[in-house]
């Protein structure tokens, strides 16, 4: 039985993307099998690991839509272990299509639920809003990570995210939880970025994430090779920020 997890946040910029992909690299290269499912428009995660969205004739948009069955649209990566559920522009459209059916937060998950054995972790890109569409990612998830920049508005929006999160626990999907709160982009030369740390971790206590992802080059410049940052640099503060979130979400899931 797989976890599904969501990465989400409203605010855009805080490594949303960057965190859905380069998790999604980490778990699979210490052999969990993991499929990434890209639910952001703007195709991020989908380019990010080197397939071109404009190439694709089917995307997760045809699987929402009941109109592609998602075996025949997950591609397999460059990374062992590691699918994508991929999407294109129109995903954006799937919002207004969806806004008079019945059931409507639910069909993502029906899409996903003949694969969902397949996988131990699925990891869900959800897009930089509280529309639709993440609405169906958080309906279809077992939990969800917030990624936090460390700067001065890091908890700006928060609260919406947390409130619209307890709405779909109490009327769409009781068993969603939140895996954790993540601090990325952290630089330990500013204070404003301790502070912050320590702000959040002294107000969410144990929902915070023990592991922090620093500003890194390797880690910026990875999705221009289409590829996650373990696969462009494995050696890099990056790819081991990440191979260490993935080992404490084992850890707090009891996973070997």
């Amino acid at each position: 039985m797989s976890k599904i997890i969501s990465v989400a946040n409203q605010k855009g910029g805080v490594g949303k993307t960057t965190t859905a992909v380069n998790l999604s690299a980490s778990l699979a290269v210490l052999e969990k099998k993991v499929l990434l499912v890209d639910c952001d428009p703007q195709a991020n995660a989908t380019s990010g690991l080197g397939i071109d969205p404009d190439a694709l004739e089917k995307s997760v948009y045809d699987c929402i839509l009941g109109q592609a069955d998602v075996n025949n649209v997950i591609i397999e990566t460059d990374t062992p272990n590691l699918d994508i559920l991929p999407t294109r522009i129109d995903l954006v459209g799937a919002e207004v299509e969806l806004v008079n059916e019945k059931g409507r937060e639910g069909f993502l998950a029906r899409a996903l639920e003949p694969i969902k054995n397949n996988y131990d972790f699925i990891i869900i890109d959800c897009s930089p809003s509280l529309g639709l569409i993440t609405l169906n990612a958080l309906t279809a998830s077992d939990s969800v990570i917030i990624p936090i920049q460390s700067e001065y508005f890091a908890l700006e929006g928060l609260g919406k995210l947390l409130n619209t999160i307890r709405i779909v626990q109490t009327r769409l999907n009781p068993k969603l939880s939140i895996e954790g709160l993540l601090i990325t982009m952290y630089d330990h030369r500013l204070r404003l970025a301790r502070q912050v740390v320590e702000d959040v971790r002294g107000h969410f206590k144990q929902m915070v994430f023990n592991t922090l992802i620093y500003r890194n080059t390797k880690l910026a410049e990875a999705p221009s090779y289409g590829k996650s940052v373990i696969m462009h640099d494995a050696t890099s503060s990056g790819a081991i920020n990440y191979l260490n979130l993935a080992r404490e979400i084992l850890t707090r899931n009891h996973i070997a």
